[in-house]
């Protein structure tokens, strides 16, 4: 997502490196601009005008006057202003008071609420708690078993007895009590706009799951991050009309212009708690305003990745060596720990490493990265290490012509093919010896 506005920020801030001393007609050409990328985006339009006011603001201030580049200047700036706007800082997830809490998922027809209501549900077993689903959502086909079938992958249970939400909701937080469940989640039914019937029985629900419990519970609207202004003005209209507490941003792995991802808090006035990156119902975590604006920006979402990285390696039992990471420093991994970082990217997907690396750090090309052609090259790149002796993969160097040969016979590659692999991994080790800002990378994951 924001391929489009990353591009557009990228071209801005390449024109600002020509520049020496920013003047005020520089910031206003800027400003005039990030405007129209916004809107471009999707993002609406009080929203786009509320933030260049923001940064023009804080451009003309003293921050102006620092020590930095025009780039830096403006990239500072806007990252601030990105992050402020979608939040400031992370939003902790309060739930207390007596068993059980209750969160209403609310939000329009296709947002992808009941696979948010179970990610949801899922995040918080992982952080100790004890969730039970209720299934109130009666309107759409299917609706309950697929909330039945992904809750079960994750051994949580599912109430959905009653023949009105109301009903069913009244059976789901007795249930909840009789079980000793802690936190009770209602996956509720959308509409492709706000009506009357629909908020009757949200009123309904909340009014079951709230009657003579002091615990402070959610009402959470679920947002489509590829949704365009009209469904996002929908959404505000939403949340207008019954209490909302907070915001769950979902697709944001999506290839729309996601200007509801940017204009949701300012326009709903509620903080974005959660955020879905994925099908997968592990792609799922609380949400980071600066990341977010990191990566929009173009500078990725290296923290992430590392999270990420962290949490597969621990799935595989994996553990990254203090020996091993000196190697790197030192330029001596073998084509065995080159594979083994492959298999590694392979299973956290390709397209979520590169989506979360800085666009600096992509290979210079005419656009975006191709995915499929990236996952077909590792595949080769996996058959032809494979394929060599143990001694080869120690010291590719004595890799001559005969030895490529057979190589290349045994992957399905051409000899072209493995002497463009061995100079790659040459050339990468020679570049490890010169990364001293991987020691910064080192304390992060804490080794």
């Amino acid at each position: 997502m924001f391929e489009s506005l990353t591009k557009r920020l990228n071209g801005i801030q390449a024109a600002l490196r020509k520049k020496g001393k920013l003047k005020q007609q520089d910031v206003d050409e800027v400003l005039l601009e990030i405007r129209e990328a916004l809107v471009d985006a999707d993002v609406h339009f009080s929203v786009a005008e509320g933030f260049v006011e923001q940064v023009s603001q804080a451009a003309v201030g003293a921050e102006i006057q620092s020590a930095l580049n025009p780039e830096q200047q403006i990239i500072k700036i806007l990252n601030e202003e990105l992050t402020e706007l979608l939040g400031g800082s992370v939003v902790d997830f309060q739930l207390s008071g007596k068993p059980p809490v209750s969160i209403l998922m609310a939000g329009l027809q296709g947002t992808g609420k009941t696979t948010t209501s179970v990610k949801l549900a899922s995040w918080l077993k992982k952080n100790g708690r004890r969730p039970i689903l209720v299934g109130t959502d009666l309107q759409r086909p299917a609706a309950l078993e697929q909330l039945q079938v992904l809750a079960a992958s994750q051994d949580i249970p599912v109430v959905c007895e009653g023949k009105t939400p109301k009903a069913v909701a009244q059976s789901g937080l007795k249930t909840a009590k009789a079980t000793g469940r802690d936190v009770l989640i209602c996956d509720t039914a959308g509409r492709t706009g706000v009506d009357v019937e629909l908020m009757d029985e949200l009123t309904q629900i909340e009014k079951v799951l709230t009657a003579g419990n002091k615990s402070v519970g959610h009402t959470l609207l679920v947002v489509d991050s590829m949704s365009g202004q009209d469904s996002l003005q929908v959404s505000r209209d939403f949340s207008n009309a019954i209490s909302i507490s907070g915001i769950i941003l979902t697709k944001l792995d999506g290839d729309a212009r996601g200007g509801a991802a940017l204009s949701a808090r300012h326009l709903i006035n509620q903080p974005i708690y959660f955020a879905s990156t994925g099908e997968q119902l592990e792609d799922f975590d609380v949400f980071h305003p600066d990341r977010l604006a990191g990566r929009i920006l173009g500078m990725g979402d290296v923290l992430t990745l590392i999270e990420k990285t962290q949490a597969t390696y621990e799935a595989e039992q994996i553990e990254l060596e203090e020996e091993k990471f000196e190697k790197m420093l030192a330029g001596k991994v073998t084509l065995d720990d080159f594979l083994e970082q492959m298999r590694l990217v392979q299973k956290m997907g390709v397209g979520s490493v590169i989506g979360q690396l800085p666009s600096d750090a992509l290979p210079v090309g005419s656009g975006e990265v191709d995915i499929d052609a990236a996952e077909k090259k590792f595949t080769k790149m996996e058959a032809m290490i494979s394929s060599m002796t143990k001694q080869e993969r120690l010291n590719p160097e004595i890799i001559d012509d005969s030895r490529r040969k057979r190589i290349a016979a045994g992957s399905g590659a051409t000899p072209t093919e493995v002497s463009a692999l061995v100079r790659e991994f040459m050339g990468m080790r020679k570049e490890m010896k010169k990364m001293g800002g991987l020691q910064k990378l080192k304390s992060k994951m804490g080794l």
